[in-house]
């Protein structure tokens, strides 16, 4: 596809009708706010295009022609209506916080959706609103208010909207589902410009597609069930040795094969260096840690993930009771934005005696001592939805495996990036090859990865993509691409 040159009186009507601000490069932050209504549509008044562009994954370094911060829906619909017209490249940016860096492109639009960030909560329906610019640290700020939660993400900082279109892997998901599985109704707009709502009333296929697989459109609003949790939760976070790993993973695999609904657990190999919680001389030493929480009384909890606690003598053990908000931000430091990231996923058909010996392997060579390799406990709630509630894929799994290259310096990139790719390839014995889309590397395996993941459910996304996006306006995401007669129909067909 190539794009057509925007007549300059086009950007400024653009820019005129646009109430949020719309940012150019080379716009830089002024001193102070907009004086006079004149001023007011001077967007370099109060944006910096470096700071608009960035995002939380410091590998990615791409210049949008435009940045559009949307202040509500008809900021969006007027978004889409620009880039439809001139056949622009399209990127939505909720939190910024995806791996893969889709929240922003080079030479296109940026839909921003960064400063639309409300959450209204009705305790009695035990609902909430939640805006797409959200974050899930905005989202338990006003829920556990109420006492209560929805199943977010495990690290607060994450937006609401990448992680629950793409499934929703949190610290509740064995009780209480996965983000997507609480998603009550949605409202988005789609590639025509339509202002449409998406439920079990009002266009249920469409709210099964956004529910684990949803690229149709710019969602601005979504409704979540909300559940009793709090204020306290008993939490587990225990630190073993990395020569203990085998044993640690085997009594994990036996624990989670038989814990009660409320335990989530994840297990995280590697070197993980942090001088003020572990001894000097375990510093710079292979660990590996269960973390998670129970979804129930802290004295049931306590007892519940005592086990864990015992496996072996423990390097550091930090478990007990926490506030349910502490614990969703207990690992936002070890993911400053700016660092660089990249991460990959398998779904996992077991813990075999040779998948746990992979792990340790991978674990012991990885080239940065802060990355690590994850295992994420699946079943309970989330094995209990079917495929026609849900596009969600992997819930045939009992585990998630999740690798994750973090490291500093840019010229470290390529060694790192090879790490977590030759780690896959080689898990990928203990897999069908479907993945976690919201670990999803840089997107590079395209089309076939996506088949692959969703199986049987993936025709069905293709003729939903065919009805609200046959041009594949909103594809810098993990795409469902439209089949090729409804890009021919449509009249365009992009490349």
């Amino acid at each position: 596809m190539v794009q057509q040159a925007i007549p300059i009186e086009r950007i400024e009507r653009f820019e005129a009708e646009f109430h949020g601000d719309l940012i150019r490069a080379g716009d830089v932050r002024k001193s102070g706010a907009p004086s006079s209504p004149s001023e007011r549509h001077s967007r370099s008044a109060d944006a910096d295009y470096d700071d608009a562009r960035s995002v939380w994954n410091g590998m990615i370094d791409r210049h949008p022609a435009l940045i559009a911060r949307c202040r509500g829906v008809g900021d969006v619909i007027s978004a889409v209506d620009f880039a439809r017209e001139y056949d622009l490249l399209v990127a939505v940016r909720g939190g910024g916080h995806n791996v893969a860096g889709t929240a922003v492109c080079d030479d296109g639009l940026v839909i921003d959706l960064s400063e639309m960030r409300g959450v209204w909560v009705d305790p009695d329906a035990r609902t909430a609103r939640v805006q797409s610019g959200a974050t899930w640290a905005d989202v338990d700020h006003e829920t556990q208010a109420f006492g209560l939660a929805t199943p977010g993400g495990a690290v607060s900082e994450t937006g609401v909207a990448g992680l629950t279109l793409g499934g929703g892997i949190g610290h509740l998901r064995c009780k209480y589902g996965l983000t997507c599985d609480n998603l009550v109704s949605v409202t988005l707009v789609t590639a025509d410009g339509d202002y449409l709502t998406a439920s079990e009333d009002k266009n249920p296929d469409l709210l099964w597609g956004l529910r684990g697989g949803g690229n149709f459109g710019v969602v601005t609003d979504f409704e979540f069930d909300l559940h009793p949790v709090g204020p306290d939760v008993a939490i587990c976070l225990v630190f073993y040795s990395g020569d203990r790993t085998v044993e640690v993973l085997e009594a994990y695999r036996d624990y989670v094969a038989d814990a009660p609904p409320e335990v989530s657990l994840l297990t995280l190999s590697g070197v993980m260096p942090d001088e003020d919680l572990f001894p000097t001389d375990t510093v710079d030493e292979l660990k590996i840690a269960i973390a998670g929480c129970y979804a129930g009384s802290v004295a049931d909890g306590e007892r519940a993930l005592a086990p864990l606690r015992e496996i072996a003598e423990p390097i550091a053990d930090f478990s007990g009771p926490m506030p349910y908000v502490e614990l969703q931000r207990l690992f936002d430091e070890d993911y400053p934005d700016g660092m660089r990231y990249y991460w990959k996923s398998l779904y996992l058909e077991g813990l075999s005696a040779s998948a746990i010996d992979r792990i340790v392997y991978w674990s012991d060579v990885a080239p940065s001592p802060l990355s690590t390799v994850d295992v994420w406990q699946l079943g309970g709630a989330i094995a209990r939805v079917g495929v026609e509630d849900s596009a969600f894929a992997g819930r045939h799994a009992p585990f998630l495996l999740g690798v994750e290259a973090n490291w500093v310096r840019p010229e470290d990139d390529d060694v790192n990036v090879e790490w977590v790719r030759d780690c896959l390839e080689d898990m990928r014995q203990f897999s069908d090859g479907s993945v976690y889309l919201n670990f999803p590397g840089f997107l590079e395996e395209g089309d076939d990865m996506m088949r692959s993941t969703f199986g049987p459910a993936y025709e069905r996304l293709v003729a939903l993509k065919d009805e609200y996006d046959p041009t594949n306006l909103f594809r810098l995401n993990q795409n469902i691409a439209p089949s090729e007669n409804a890009r021919v129909d449509s009249g365009e067909c992009h490349e």
